[in-house]
């Protein structure tokens, strides 16, 4: 999901949910991950990271 605002100059990533955000986008991961904001704006990606393997320890 996709929010930002003109005021902050501000872009944010945040995981999909199941509530509408009346000011909020979808975005699929990979557009989610090819976005840049405008030049001057900041983006914050606060999506959660799933990790597809367990971490290896190597002693």
């Amino acid at each position: 999901m996709m929010t930002f605002a003109y005021s902050d100059s501000a872009v944010w990533l945040d995981d999909l949910s199941e509530s509408v955000e009346p000011y909020g986008y979808p975005l699929c991961a990979d557009h989610a991950d090819r976005m840049t904001p405008p030049h001057g704006w900041t983006l914050t990606d606060r999506r959660t990271v799933t990790r597809l393997f367990a971490p290896v320890h190597v002693a």
